[in-house]
């Protein structure tokens, strides 16, 4: 972490050296948690009403209290402006069900909630993919959740990196497109722009929600094939915003960006620039 950073902990914005977790908490033992990560540009959260709105969700969906959402929002900005504005930055919102036993029931002691922060480096202008062998549960405890387990996501991407890609991509249990270990996954077929929809397990991203809404598309049930197939692809998420997809499996798309995309690129990037807070 950036040494200037401060972290915001229960409250108290304190020096990151001071900020300490209990070994008890049920974020470390069991992944008893939720959590968001909202981009910085210049020292300014940007969508941080819809990262909230979120949380909650999330939050409500593991039985967890309701962060509050006025104070999680001045927690982010103290910890900002504690901290270097970086043209690009990462915040990251934590709330865990706190200390507990050894085991996955809960305890009593309260919730443990975080906020930190950092510079993030942006990514590649393309990106390649590689679709992982383990799919998606749409129907678990844990679908369209944004949760603190993420073994599972930190075992694709590895699976990804050793491949040449920097996203891995999932299908679901029934085979079809879901989304990536930290993105939402879009492609054009026939000139349509197309995602797969909430029900196919994949979360409900911030970024795709927003390029939906400024960019056009529409939800569709979609199999693998139209990925591999796609005239263009591209994944969404808070720190990538809309970046094209170059080669999937080791196999080149067509365009990279193609026109849809650029179009895309072009919109959100100019939506975004007005409206910090959409």
């Amino acid at each position: 972490m950036t040494e200037q950073a401060k972290v915001w902990m229960n409250g108290e914005l304190i020096d990151a050296e001071r900020a300490a977790v209990s070994v008890f908490d049920h974020g470390m033992l069991v992944g008893d948690g939720v959590f968001e990560t909202v981009k910085a540009a210049n020292g300014e959260p940007f969508a941080l009403t819809r990262h909230l709105r979120r949380l909650a969700r999330s939050a409500a969906a593991l039985g967890l209290p309701e962060p509050d959402h006025d104070t999680l929002a001045q927690g982010t900005l103290e910890v900002l402006a504690a901290a270097p504005r970086w043209p690009l930055g990462r915040i990251r919102i934590t709330c865990t069900s706190g200390p507990g036993p050894l085991g996955s029931a809960r305890g009593d002691a309260g919730p443990t909630i975080t906020i930190i922060a950092d510079e993030q480096t942006p990514f590649p202008a393309t990106g390649d993919v590689t679709v992982v062998p383990w799919p998606r549960n749409e129907h678990g405890a844990l679908a369209g959740v944004k949760s603190t387990s993420y073994a599972e996501n930190a075992l694709a991407l590895a699976y990804a990196k050793e491949r040449g890609s920097g996203e891995a991509i999932f299908a679901n249990t029934a085979g079809r497109l879901c989304e990536g270990t930290g993105s939402n996954v879009f492609v054009v077929r026939g000139g349509r722009l197309l995602t797969p929809p909430l029900s196919s397990g994949c979360l409900a991203g911030v970024t795709r929600e927003l390029t939906l809404e400024w960019c056009g598309g529409e939800e569709e049930d979609l199999s693998l094939d139209d990925l591999y197939r796609a005239d263009e692809a591209f994944l969404t998420s808070t720190t990538r915003d809309v970046q094209p997809i170059r080669a999937v499996d080791g196999t080149a798309l067509p365009a990279a960006p193609g026109p849809i995309t650029l179009k895309a690129m072009e919109a959100f990037a100019a939506r975004a620039a007005e409206l910090m807070d959409p």
